[in-house]
């Protein structure tokens, strides 16, 4: 799908809440498949990828209702999944095929994971790998590196693994295993990543040892249904932080944003590039801290980013790219090589997508370089099937001289399903 989408017209005023978080939506219809008893989750979003999730889990024989207000899933403990009599299609979700391959795991049954043509070219051996140590036996492509995946579980050994990147996906893999293994089972990383993992097994009464720079699971552990209310995605309200940054004079407050602090690095940039924001109302949902976020137009200035900063703002980062296009002086980032293993390569793409607009910047092994300000004259793009690209290219448009046709805007769906519609309700009527 195309759309030819237009120069803002004027600032950005108003309110928006943005869809539930991806990463907790997908947490929680997996921990409540494999727990004992009944549980209700609001505010899921009924994303393309979220709702592989849901696909797969009812492929393995776990009952789940969509009333549209609220999702009910009656769970199957942890031995009660069913060996799939298909194959288990995850679409474009990563998220899907590496936390429910920690799951399968321990499943003594045989079962086989694939995707589409992106999720064909994302390395899976991270994963595999340390689920192999655990006794797990997984074929694939290249040994497991790529799908499509079999796995056939059960009798799994506890590990303590030493993770090469700060990945929540590979720790949350690993510590789903665990629950599956013999004695206790120890995921360390050299940054802290997103622990919406170890928050939700809490919240489903499983102990979870949490450190600096670690977990640990012990096996045997038992998940208990339980009632989880969503926050609004952070990576999401990103594009409207960023909207309101750029275009003059704007104003707009995103509320009940998830604020977790392994997520909530786009604020702390945000504070260094000079961005106008404020929390206006702060509180918990579903163990998560949340906040009312109200962001208004500012002059912006460069920054570096890197280190430990990437992992709490991996996803943020082809926003934070755009910010960049129009702050005064350089921005660096670095230690980001992590974007080259998404739903595209994000630091070729980014780039090379604002510089077709007439952006600065220069692509590095491990992250980017932007100069700005620059004034964005319009033309073409494409998302590449790349949700997060779409959203940067939509709101480069606002920011532009001239209208942007942007290609694929469809994959925005995967996260923002509404996304048009909020920066439309924030126009100028």
């Amino acid at each position: 799908m195309q759309k030819n989408v237009q120069p803002a017209s004027g600032p950005f005023k108003g309110e928006v809440v943005v869809p539930g978080d991806k990463s907790i939506s997908h947490r929680a219809v997996l921990f409540a498949s494999i727990a004992e008893g009944e549980s209700v989750i609001r505010g899921f979003l009924r994303g393309q990828d979220c709702l592989s999730t849901m696909h797969c889990m009812r492929l393995l024989g776990v009952e789940i209702e969509d009333s549209g207000q609220e999702i009910r899933v009656k769970g199957n403990g942890k031995y009660g999944l069913t060996e799939p009599r298909e194959l288990l299609d995850v679409g474009n979700s990563g998220t899907t095929i590496r936390l429910l391959s920690g799951i399968l795991a321990g499943q003594p049954f045989s079962s086989v994971l694939a995707g589409d043509q992106s999720i064909a070219r994302r390395p899976m051996r991270r994963v595999t790998g340390p689920l192999k140590m655990m006794n797990a036996q997984i074929d694939g492509r290249e040994y497991g590196n790529y799908t499509p995946i079999s796995i056939r579980g059960g009798g799994l050994q506890a590990i303590h693994y030493l993770s090469p990147v700060a990945s929540a996906q590979v720790k949350s893999a690993i510590l789903l295993a665990g629950l599956y293994a013999e004695g206790k089972t120890t995921v360390s990383e050299p940054f802290k990543s997103r622990d919406h993992t170890e928050r939700m097994l809490e919240t489903f009464g499983v102990s979870v040892e949490n450190g600096p720079d670690y977990a640990v699971v012990e096996g045997g552990s038992t998940l208990k249904g339980t009632n989880v209310d969503v926050p609004g995605d952070i990576s999401s309200a990103a594009f409207m932080f960023t909207a309101a940054a750029i275009i003059k004079d704007s104003d707009i407050l995103v509320k009940n944003v998830g604020i977790n602090p392994t997520r909530a690095g786009i604020l702390d940039v945000m504070t260094r590039m000079g961005v106008n924001w404020t929390m206006e109302r702060e509180y918990h949902l579903g163990g998560e801290p949340v906040a009312d976020i109200r962001v208004r137009y500012a002059p912006l200035k460069g920054c570096t980013i890197d280190g430990a900063d990437i992992p709490r703002l991996i996803d943020e980062i082809p926003a934070i790219a755009l910010l960049a296009t129009q702050a005064e002086g350089t921005t660096i980032i670095k230690d980001a090589q992590e974007l080259k293993v998404k739903e595209t390569n994000r630091i070729d793409t980014v780039v090379n997508q604002l510089n077709a607009l007439g952006a600065d910047c220069r692509a590095t092994e491990d992250g980017m370089i932007i100069e700005g300000p620059v004034t964005l004259t319009g033309g073409r793009a494409d998302s590449f099937h790349d949700h997060r690209i779409g959203m940067t290219m939509a709101l480069a448009a606002a920011a532009s001289t001239a209208p942007v046709l942007v290609n694929g805007t469809e994959a925005i769906d995967v996260s923002y399903p509404g996304f048009f519609d909020d920066l439309t309700s924030l126009e100028p009527s």
